[in-house]
């Protein structure tokens, strides 16, 4: 992968706080357009990783490229081209969305140029994030759902090449978090939007991520999609099936092979089930391993 199509590009990211190592030797590359969850329990490092790619955090050591820059000494161009969404955002509460929206814009008109894509019409942006029946009321008065959605709609506003997203579902009821899921696969897909993602919802990581990186004692030690971490961390699949009275189950490596030799064999097959680990069996796996003192070495290479 060139240098030209990554918008993040880490070689031994190190932090060191006192006596502590909170990142110790973190090397990370997202490309552009690609949807990344970074996974981890509290104090794995997960938030001073995005601060110091955000800018808004000096690191002990490594290098750091985002979008081409050192964040550290990015200027405010830079800032132009990335968005992000906090855990929460409590202030502008007495404006009004769709003003509150329209204010924020103006201040990407000096950064616009041929190379860059216009920002977010008000109108397109309100759509995009499911806000336009509430345009015109203050934010104070928005549920708890809607104000996450506009937290998303600031992000966006300079329509961002690379975007942040901290626990962004966080008080969204299940359809706010499906049409939620359907706006970043539209950021990534149509508009080329790379994403980095924290979540605790593992089925929400799984739904979402082109790759999803786990973060363990201030160390990467998974990498991957979520097949190729079910795949090849937990191995192999449970195939269940009943035949006449019997109810069986069988583990399998190539599950491909095997049912074509059982349908081959037993052509009264019925209610044939085949389950593979989920990611959230794999996370809680290495977290298990990682909290008995066994370091994980089950680090698995993006194909």
């Amino acid at each position: 992968m060139s240098s030209a199509d990554l918008v993040v590009d880490v070689h031994d990211l190190r932090m060191r706080y006192g006596d502590t190592d909170v990142l110790r030797g973190v090397t990370l590359r997202i490309a552009r357009g690609e949807v990344l969850t970074l996974l981890g329990p509290n104090g794995a490092g997960k938030t001073t990783t995005l601060e110091i790619l955000e800018g808004f955090r000096k690191r002990s050591a490594g290098d750091v490229h985002v979008l081409g820059r050192d964040p550290e000494r990015a200027d405010e161009d830079w800032r132009a081209r990335i968005g992000i969404v906090l855990q929460s955002w409590r202030d502008h509460g007495k404006w009004r969305v769709g003003e509150l929206l329209d204010h924020l814009g103006r201040y990407y008109s000096p950064f616009s140029s041929p190379e860059r894509p216009r920002p977010y019409d008000t109108g397109e942006l309100l759509e995009l994030v499911g806000l336009s029946k509430v345009a015109n009321r203050t934010a104070q008065r928005l549920s708890g759902g809607q104000r996450r959605r506009l937290d998303v709609a600031l992000s966006l506003v300079g329509r961002p090449e690379l975007l942040f997203l901290d626990e962004p579902t966080v008080g969204f009821d299940p359809e706010a978090r499906q049409e939620f899921h359907d706006v970043v696969h539209r950021l990534a897909d149509l508009d080329n939007t790379s994403i980095l993602l924290t979540t605790h919802d593992l089925d929400e990581a799984e739904k979402l991520s082109d790759r999803t990186v786990v973060l363990l004692g201030g160390r990467i030690v998974a990498d991957g999609s979520a097949a190729q971490l079910t795949t090849q961390v937990a191995g192999r699949a449970e195939v269940r099936y009943r035949c006449g009275d019997q109810q069986l189950v069988h583990s399998t490596d190539d599950v491909t092979a095997y049912l074509r030799d059982l349908l081959r064999q037993e052509p009264e097959v019925e209610i044939l089930e085949v389950r593979r680990a989920s990611l959230e069996d794999v996370y809680l796996e290495m977290v298990r391993e990682f909290d008995a003192d066994q370091t994980p070495d089950l680090t698995v290479v993006p194909s």
